[in-house]
């Protein structure tokens, strides 16, 4: 047997992979994370098949379930929210099935950051205004951050921030970003990128907060900074230029 973690995506349905949906579709066993992960896709699954919340579950019953799994000789299909490369807690549950000699294969999926950009109608790179995407959080109750890991310090680069897992925290993140990025600087927040009840807060560094408590929104929300978010007298890329040479125009490598 095989355990199959699976991004599952942003929250839309549909923004599952081709592959993901297939190997949901072959498991007799699904373990998805409830809080996050659209009930939708569990539709994917077999006739049948042993279907999972695992939100309420610790570390350990998750790698029991799985063990139960392997000795049936049955896949598991193990549905995480966004991609799996970034705070899914993936890392410690490849380290009990290595340990365990249960294999296991990855599928990403689409990220949050992805989907909020999508949401902001925004490419978060632009020529000359940030080419660079910075993907952080604030320190939490589940995790720390590392010492050198600051919003000051990301923000002295003034690359386009994308900041998970903080909304609860947005006044003391403002406070930390103003410094560098100055009030007037764009910000954006994204409440349940892609999903049907997702809302968007267009505002600035200076104004962000107090548009926030108008609403409800205390978790499940994307921070966004940047230049980029407003920028509209960029240059163009080079990729379509006319007079740019390149192996796909003509041109050598």
């Amino acid at each position: 047997m095989t355990v199959h973690f699976i991004g599952a995506g942003p929250g839309a349905a549909d923004l599952i992979t081709v592959r993901g949906r297939d190997l949901i579709t072959n498991c007799p066993v699904c373990l998805y994370a409830g809080s996050l992960v659209p009930k939708a896709l569990l539709g994917y699954c077999p006739a049948g098949a042993r279907i999972i919340d695992s939100a309420p579950m610790s570390l350990d019953e998750i790698v029991a379930e799985i063990a139960k799994a392997t000795e049936r000789g049955e896949d598991v299909a193990r549905l995480h929210s966004g991609d799996l490369s970034i705070w899914s807690a993936l890392g410690e549950q490849l380290r009990r099935l290595e340990a365990l000699n249960i294999p296991y294969t990855i599928t990403p999926g689409v990220p949050a950051f992805a989907a909020a950009a999508a949401a902001l109608a925004r490419e978060l790179t632009l020529p000359e205004v940030a080419q660079s995407v910075v993907l952080t959080r604030t320190p939490g109750r589940a995790s720390a951050m590392p010492a050198t890991e600051t919003l000051s310090a990301f923000a002295a680069t003034r690359a386009t921030l994308a900041i998970h897992l903080s909304i609860h925290a947005i006044e003391k993140t403002v406070a930390e970003l103003v410094p560098a990025y100055g009030g007037d600087c764009p910000a954006a927040v994204v409440f349940r990128a892609s999903w049907p009840d997702e809302q968007i807060i267009r505002a600035t560094l200076g104004t962000i907060v107090a548009e926030v408590k108008k609403t409800s929104i205390e978790r499940t929300a994307l921070i966004i900074v940047g230049d980029v978010l407003a920028a509209r007298d960029f240059r163009d890329s080079a990729l379509y230029d006319s007079g740019y040479r390149r192996r796909f125009r003509g041109g050598g490598v």
